[in-house]
């Protein structure tokens, strides 16, 4: 049996959706039609229920569908069983929002040129929910995730990092360098120029702002945190991003840190399928992860060292 028809099952199952589907996997729509039938004459009984709300799993749907995963996950020990010797090499896609693809990923990979030369890494920008879809799909091999909590079913996910914000204006704003704090209820009177819904330091800060009693804030939302950064450089307004985002700025001094109220760092998760075995490519881009952050937050930085592994993901 082909296993991209069980593959195409357990995503038809997760999204109840052929559209949906058909989008995770990257194919059309009726190819994904197509390969649920196949699946269904090859077993020989019916697996979904075609409904106006979607696609339901029948009674011998649901039985069969963690068949299906233990099928999948076989597949997976296969080939990791059939690399085990020799040079690491492979593929790894890795799903990460804007901020931490612009800032850490770089030299996550020019680490891993120096280590495992045969190692190609695939960055896929993505937030928290299309990275936890493409894990359960398998097409994504790990993802990073900015969240305070990173609990997913299917998912395993371990918080390897923190990282600090920074709360940021122009040189020439009226709240650089101010001795005194600047409170949260004169904040809530600035404008400010947030990175996307769903960032999750962005939504944190606007909620803070709007929960300001009397306050009416002026939130702008941007998909790139450069556009943002551009903006507040530009003097129009304030945001908020990681200092890993924003160091070269602030040392140049086109922007400048706000004295204001404290804020609290955000979590990495790093993230894997929860019953998935990662291939030996996958385990080194994993190990090097960590280690990467490991040193930033030490503040330090150093070579890697062949043979370091990546924390056990069950």
């Amino acid at each position: 049996m082909d296993t991209r028809l069980l593959q195409t099952f357990t995503a038809l199952a997760r999204t109840e959706s052929f559209t949906g589907a058909a989008a995770e996997l990257q194919l059309a729509q009726s190819t994904v039609t197509v390969q649920i039938r196949a699946l269904e004459k090859a077993l020989g009984t019916r697996l979904f229920d075609r409904l106006a709300r979607g696609a339901l799993l029948t009674e011998a749907g649901r039985r069969l569908l963690t068949l299906a995963e233990e099928v999948l996950e076989a597949e997976s020990r296969l080939f990791a069983a059939a690399t085990e010797d020799g040079p690491v090499s492979g593929t790894v896609v890795v799903g990460a929002g804007e901020t931490l693809c612009s800032a850490h990923l770089p030299g996550v990979i020019a680490a891993l040129r120096g280590l495992h030369p045969d190692v190609e890494v695939h960055l896929e920008p993505c937030g928290t929910t299309r990275a936890v879809e493409g894990l359960r799909s398998g097409r994504l091999d790990c993802a990073l995730l900015l969240e305070e909590q990173a609990d997913f079913p299917g998912v395993t996910a371990e918080r390897i990092a923190g990282q600090s914000l920074v709360l940021l204006c122009a040189p020439d704003h009226p709240l650089a360098d101010r001795a005194r704090p600047a409170t949260w209820q004169e904040l809530a009177r600035e404008s400010f120029f947030l990175h996307e819904q769903g960032c999750s330091y962005s939504d944190w800060l606007a909620e803070r702002l709007q929960n300001v009693p009397g306050a009416r804030p002026r939130l702008t939302r941007f998909g790139s945190i450069e556009a943002a950064r551009s903006c507040v450089a530009a003097g129009l307004g304030l945001t908020v991003l990681p200092h890993a985002n924003v160091a070269e700025p602030l040392r140049d001094g086109r922007l400048t840190a706000v004295h204001g109220p404290s804020l609290p760092d955000v979590s990495v998760h790093l993230a894997r399928h929860g019953r998935r075995r990662p291939s030996r490519a996958a385990h080194a881009v994993a190990a090097q992860v960590v280690r990467h952050f490991q040193q930033a937050t030490e503040g330090r930085a150093g070579p890697a060292k062949k043979g370091d592994h990546a924390p056990a993901h069950g």
